[in-house]
């Protein structure tokens, strides 16, 4: 390999790479499964070693030429969750969830199954009971990280039905047979792979599909986002005008040039010590501003990339239950 070889990388593409990146050096990925990663985004193990230089790893770090792409790493056996004999048996709480406002598989004010339209599919939560007086419920869209449709996706689409709305989280790799499946090293490069355009386009089916759902309001449909889903609801937000609120944490900024078109109203999520996406805040402020795109952008003091996901290591109970309010309080006003 030339010192001169470059590599030309996709927005997403270079955002998963830097986060891998983050996530190795902070020790929370070993360098087998950070290589695993960004040669399945990439491609290949050559196109891994240039990714991971681009982004400043040292010649020690990078892969040798020639080696193939590592095996994964065994994972830990899984814990299952020890059922009672009460009548309590069925509810199955979120592995690894440490969040207050979890609302665990099984909840009796929540009721939640796996869905398919069109060519895709997901998980939608409802509430057990029924909207007073008979009105139809406001939606919420969940795009997951870049892990895929996992546990506490799922909790995230209950805990918005708890709190009154029908969730739809969409699995971007049903086409791929789905999350559960999936190899979790392979999964960003799926992802990617896949393109921002199909998976805008599974959110405005998952929409529409909302709008069939009975007890539904296909006409008041927010959105949220969280790391990678954030940018997908950013992009989402360029291009599905009937959205009516979005509400994308931490995630790549949409093109400013597509700013303009946003209809729906943007509460942007924002990390204090995350400078890699927080930084990206301002012009994208400035652009929302200059096309009269209804919009607020917070910064949560104290905290890091993904700390409102609390089965990981960045999560802080305090700050992720400030935006979580926040969030309720942006849809409810807006959807």
């Amino acid at each position: 390999m030339a010192e001169t070889e470059t590599i030309e990388l996709g927005k997403f593409e270079r955002y998963l790479v830097e986060e891998f990146y983050d996530d190795y050096r902070a020790g929370e990925i070993s360098r087998r499964t950070f290589i695993r990663r960004v040669a399945y985004i990439t491609g290949s193990m050559g196109t891994a070693a240039l990714a991971m230089a681009a982004v400043g790893c040292t010649p020690s770090e990078l892969p040798k030429a020639g080696t193939p792409i590592p095996s994964a790493t065994p994972p830990k056996p899984a814990t299952t969750p020890t059922a009672s004999p009460t009548a309590a048996a069925t509810v199955v709480p979120v592995p690894g969830a440490r969040s207050p406002l979890s609302v665990p598989d099984g909840d009796p004010a929540v009721v939640g199954k796996d869905v398919k339209f069109e060519q895709a599919g997901g998980y939608l939560a409802m509430p057990t009971a029924p909207a007073a007086g008979g009105a139809k419920r406001a939606a919420i869209l969940v795009c997951h990280e870049n892990a895929g449709l996992t546990p506490h996706i799922r909790d995230v689409a209950r805990r918005f039905a708890k709190a009154g709305y029908a969730a739809l989280a969409v699995d971007l790799l049903t086409r791929e047979g789905g999350t559960p499946g999936a190899d979790r090293d392979k999964v960003p490069g799926m992802l990617t792979s896949a393109g921002t355009d199909r998976h805008v386009a599974d959110f405005a089916a998952a929409r529409k599909y909302l709008g069939t759902v009975d007890g539904v309001d296909g006409a008041r449909v927010g959105m949220i986002g969280f790391c990678f889903g954030g940018g997908i609801s950013w992009a989402a937000a360029t291009k599905i005008p009937e959205l009516k609120a979005v509400v994308p944490f931490y995630g790549p900024t949409p093109d400013l040039g597509a700013v303009p078109a946003i209809k729906a109203a943007c509460l942007g999520v924002y990390a204090a010590n995350d400078a890699r996406i927080t930084a990206s805040k301002d012009p994208l402020d400035a652009a929302m501003t200059a096309a009269k795109v209804t919009h607020e952008m917070k910064v949560y003091p104290g905290v890091g990339h993904a700390f409102h996901n609390d089965t990981g290591n960045a999560y802080d109970e305090t700050q992720a239950a400030q935006a979580w309010k926040d969030a309720l309080a942006w849809f409810g006003k807006y959807v």
